[in-house]
C-alpha cells in the first residue's frame, strides 16, 4: 500500500498547528464552493418553472432541469484530469484559485440571469453553460482537496484528515438546505418564484469570493516540495503512467465513487422533493429532516475516519457499506407507513451510516504514488461521477414512475457493489 507521506513525513505521529490551520481552512473552503455546486438541485423545482416552457408537463420539467444538473457532472472529468495534470506537474496549491473563480462567478451569474420569460430558450442554454463550467472546477476542485490535505498530515491521520474534509463538504450541503429552509420560512412560495430564488445564488457567488481569500494562507503540500526539490516528479504524462501502471486502482476507485454519488446524491441531496412531493410531508418539515441528516452524516465521516486510521481503510469501508445497505431498506420500507418522528429518526440513523462515504477517498490515496496521485484520484472520482453521477437523478427519477420508493432500487444493489470494492481492496492493498 503506499503511504501518502512515506520518507517525507512519515516519522510525524501527530497533528501539528500548521496541519490543523490546513485542515480547516480546506474544509471549510471546500465547503463554500461545494455549496456553489448543490446549490442548484436545492431549488430544481423552481428552476423547471422559471427557465423551460410553461407548457411541458411537471415530469419533462423536472427531468430537463436534472439533465442540466447532470451536465455539470458530465463536464467534471475535463476539468479533473486537465487540473491535476498541471496539479501533479506544478503542484497542488495553484489550482485552488482557478477552481474557485470558475465555480463562483457562474453562481453569481445565475443568480442574475433572465428567465425563460426574458429570452426564451437562451435561458436554458445559458443555465447549460453555467453547469459545465461548475462542472470543469469542482472535477478539480475536490481531488486537490483530498490530496492536499492527505500530503499534509502524518500516514496514522490520513483517514480521520479524509473524513474531516469530506464532512466539510458535507457543510457545503448542509449549508444549501438551511439556506433553502430560511427561504421558505421568509418567503412564501409566489415570492421566491418572482424573483427571491436569486437570493442564494447571489450569496453564492460572495462565499467564492470568502473561499479564495481563505485559500490564500495556505500552503504547498510538503510532499509536493520533496519530489520537486528531489527532482521525482512524473517525467510523462501523468494520465499516461496511470493508465498503463494502475487500472486495478483506477476500477476500485471508480466503484467507491459510485458508492459515494448514491450516498450524496439520492439520499441527501433528493431527499426533499421526495419526503414532500411524494409522501406529503410539507417543504419545511423535509428540509428539516435533510439537515438533521446531513450533520449526522457529517459526524459519520469523523467517526469512519478514525476507524479508517485504527481497523484499515478496506474493513471501515466494508462494515459502513453494509450498515447503509440495512438502515436504507429500513427507511424507504418505512416511508408511507410512519410519521414525521419515525421517519426523522430512521433518517438520521442514516445518514450517520452514510458518512462511510469520507473515507472513500482515503482509500484513493493509499492506492496512488504521489507523482501521480492528484490525478489518480481525479481521473477515478470524475470519471465515476460523470457516468453514473449524471445519470442518478434522471435514473431516479425514472424508477420513481413504477414506485414510490423507487429509489431504494437503485440504493441496495450499489451497496452490494460498495461491499465488493471493500473486499477487493482489503485484499490487494492489505488494509
Amino acid at each position: 500500500m503506499n503511504k501518502p507521506n512515506a520518507g517525507i513525513a512519515a516519522e510525524k505521529k501527530l497533528l501539528t498547528r500548521e496541519d490543523t490551520r490546513t485542515l480547516v481552512l480546506s474544509s471549510f473552503g471546500g465547503a463554500l464552493e461545494f455549496y456553489d455546486f448543490v446549490i442548484y438541485v436545492f431549488y430544481a423545482k423552481v428552476l423547471s418553472e422559471l427557465f423551460f416552457p410553461a407548457g411541458l408537463s411537471p415530469f419533462w420539467a423536472m427531468l430537463n432541469t436534472y439533465g442540466i444538473f447532470a451536465a455539470g457532472y458530465l463536464f467534471r472529468p475535463l476539468g479533473g484530469i486537465v487540473m491535476a495534470h498541471f496539479g501533479d506537474l506544478f503542484g497542488r496549491k495553484r489550482l485552488f484559485a482557478l477552481s474557485i473563480l470558475m465555480m463562483a462567478l457562474p453562481t453569481l451569474c445565475l443568480g442574475l440571469m433572465p428567465t425563460f420569460a426574458t429570452i426564451g430558450y437562451g435561458a436554458p442554454v445559458l443555465l447549460l453553460i453555467l453547469r459545465m463550467i461548475q462542472g470543469v472546477a469542482i472535477g478539480g476542485e475536490i481531488p486537490a482537496a483530498w490530496t492536499f490535505v492527505s500530503e499534509h498530515v502524518p500516514d496514522n491521520r490520513v483517514g480521520m484528515a479524509n473524513g474531516f474534509l469530506t464532512s466539510g463538504l458535507s457543510l457545503g450541503i448542509l449549508l444549501g438546505s438551511l439556506i433553502a429552509l430560511a427561504m421558505t420560512k421568509c418567503f412564501s412560495a409566489e415570492t421566491i418564484l418572482q424573483g427571491a430564488w436569486r437570493i442564494p445564488f447571489i450569496l453564492g457567488g460572495l462565499f467564492g469570493l470568502l473561499t479564495l481569500y481563505l485559500r490564500s494562507y495556505l500552503q504547498e503540500t510538503p510532499v509536493f516540495q520533496a519530489m520537486r526539490q528531489r527532482k521525482q516528479l512524473a517525467t510523462q504524462l501523468p494520465l499516461k503512467t496511470l493508465l498503463s501502471q494502475y487500472k486495478e486502482a483506477v476500477c476500485i476507485g471508480m466503484f467507491m465513487t459510485w458508492f459515494l454519488t448514491g450516498c450524496v446524491v439520492v439520499i441527501l441531496l433528493a431527499m426533499p422533493q421526495l419526503l414532500s412531493g411524494t409522501f406529503g410531508f410539507s417543504s419545511a418539515q423535509a428540509f428539516q429532516m435533510q439537515s438533521m441528516a446531513i450533520v449526522m452524516q457529517m459526524i459519520g465521516c469523523i467517526l469512519y475516519g478514525f476507524l479508517a486510521d485504527k481497523l484499515g481503510v478496506g474493513r471501515a469501508f466494508t462494515i459502513g457499506t453494509l450498515l447503509t445497505g440495512v438502515m436504507a431498506g429500513l427507511f424507504y420500507s418505512s416511508l408511507g407507513s410512519y410519521g414525521y418522528s419515525v421517519i426523522s429518526v430512521l433518517y438520521l440513523l442514516l445518514g450517520l451510516t452514510t458518512g462511510v462515504a469520507g473515507i472513500v477517498s482515503a482509500a484513493m490515496v493509499s492506492m496512488f504514488p504521489a507523482p501521480i496521485r492528484f490525478t489518480g484520484i481525479s481521473f477515478s472520482y470524475n470519471v465515476a461521477y460523470a457516468i453514473v453521477g449524471g445519470m442518478t437523478l434522471p435514473l431516479v427519477q425514472w424508477l420513481n414512475r413504477y414506485s414510490s420508493i423507487g429509489a431504494v432500487y437503485y440504493i441496495l444493489p450499489l451497496c452490494m457493489i460498495g461491499v465488493f470494492s471493500g473486499l477487493v481492496f482489503m485484499y490487494r492493498y492489505k488494509s
